[in-house]
C-alpha cells in the first residue's frame, strides 16, 4: 500500500485551488493511504475524497506550535510521498522515499493558484479543483432547494470588507435576472455566507421583491454548502471561497473582482468567468489594501455584472445540475 501525505491550505479558498494535484493521486495511485493535513475550516471540503483515510485539523498554535503538533502525528510513520502545498518545513523532517514541496518561483509570483498547485507534482496541463461531496450533504441539498425552478447562488460576503460588491446591487442584480422576461425568470434565489455574513444575506434579501428568496447564511456545514452550490443555475460572488467551491463543483460562476487579481485568485473552469473593478491590479498591492474598512468594489456597476451573467447563462443553456 502507497502512503501518501498531503499537506494543504488553511483558508478554504485556497484548499479548494489545491484540490487537483489531490485528485490526481487519488486517480494515480488506486491502491494509496492517503492523509490530508489542512486547517479546520476546509477539513470538512476532504472527508469524502477518495483515497483519504485521515483528515489532519491544523489548528493555529502560537509560534508555529500547529507544525510542531503535525510532525509528532506524522513522524512515527514512514511515507511514501510526502506533498506539501504550504512549503513547510515539516515534510523534510519525516521519514519518506519521495518529497515534493511548493516553491515560488521568481517571475511567476502573478501565475494562478491552480498552475502553482500543479507545478508541484509537474502536472501540464494542470488539473482543475475538485468537490467531493457525501450523500448526506446531497440530501440537506435536495431538502432545501426547489428542483422545479432554477436556482441563482448569491454570495455577497467576504473574508475582508474591501472585497464585497455593495449589498444593494447584489439585490438588483437578484431582480434584473428574474424579473419576467428575463434569462432566468422566475428562478429562486439562493444567498450563501459563513456565521457572521447574516447581516450582509439580510440585506440582499430585503432588497428582492420579485422571486423566492431562500437565505441560507450562517445555517449550513461547509459541506451542504458546497452541496447547496451545486444545485444552482448560477453562481455570482466576490472573490471568496465559496466562488472557489461553486466553480469546483461545475457550476457556473461568474467572479466579481477588484482590489484582487483574478489572474491569481479567478474562478477555474469550463463555465467560470470573471469581471473586475476598475484597472487592473496586482497581488503586489494586497497588503496595501487588506486593511480598507470599506468597500472597494464601487466601480463595477450592476449592467456590466448583469451583462456577464447573462452571457455566461447563455453559454451554458446546456448545463444541467
Amino acid at each position: 500500500m502507497t502512503r501518501i501525505l498531503f499537506i494543504t491550505a488553511t483558508r478554504i479558498g485556497d484548499a479548494v485551488l489545491f484540490s487537483g494535484p489531490l485528485d490526481h493521486l487519488s486517480r494515480t495511485h488506486p491502491d494509496a493511504e492517503i492523509t490530508v493535513a489542512c486547517g479546520p475550516l476546509a477539513a470538512p471540503l476532504f472527508r469524502a475524497a477518495p483515497g483519504v483515510a485521515e483528515v489532519i485539523v491544523m489548528a493555529k498554535g502560537k509560534a508555529g506550535g500547529h507544525w510542531v503538533d503535525l510532525w509528532r502525528r506524522t513522524a512515527g510513520r514512514r511515507w511514501d510521498l510526502v506533498v506539501d502545498m504550504r512549503g513547510s518545513l515539516t515534510g523534510w523532517f519525516l521519514r519518506a522515499r519521495e518529497r515534493k514541496a511548493n516553491r515560488r518561483i521568481p517571475g511567476h509570483v502573478h501565475r494562478h493558484r491552480v498552475i502553482e498547485a500543479a507545478a508541484v507534482l509537474g502536472l501540464d496541463p494542470p488539473p482543475g479543483p475538485r468537490l467531493w461531496l457525501d450523500e448526506g450533504a446531497l440530501t440537506k441539498a435536495r431538502n432545501l432547494l426547489p428542483s422545479d425552478r432554477p436556482v441563482i447562488a448569491l454570495s455577497p460576503a467576504a473574508a475582508a470588507r474591501f472585497k464585497e460588491w455593495p449589498a444593494d446591487r447584489f439585490a438588483a442584480l437578484a431582480e434584473a435576472v428574474t424579473k419576467p422576461g428575463a434569462a432566468l425568470e422566475g428562478a429562486t434565489v439562493a444567498l450563501f455566507g459563513g456565521p457572521g455574513d447574516e447581516a450582509t444575506t439580510a440585506a440582499v434579501a430585503s432588497g428582492i421583491d420579485s422571486t423566492d428568496v431562500i437565505d441560507l447564511a450562517g445555517q449550513l456545514t461547509i459541506a451542504e454548502t458546497g452541496a447547496c452550490l451545486a444545485q444552482a443555475r448560477i453562481f455570482v460572488g466576490n472573490d471568496s471561497g465559496l466562488m472557489h467551491m461553486a466553480a469546483a463543483a461545475g457550476v457556473p460562476t461568474l467572479g466579481l473582482f477588484g482590489p484582487t487579481d483574478e489572474g491569481v485568485y479567478g474562478p477555474w473552469g469550463d463555465h467560470a468567468r470573471s469581471v473586475r473593478a476598475g484597472g487592473a491590479v496586482t497581488e503586489a498591492e494586497r497588503g496595501r489594501l487588506k486593511n480598507a474598512g470599506e468597500s472597494l468594489m464601487g466601480g463595477l456597476d450592476v449592467e456590466t455584472v448583469l451583462d456577464a451573467a447573462n452571457t455566461l447563462i447563455t453559454e451554458t443553456a446546456d448545463y444541467s445540475r
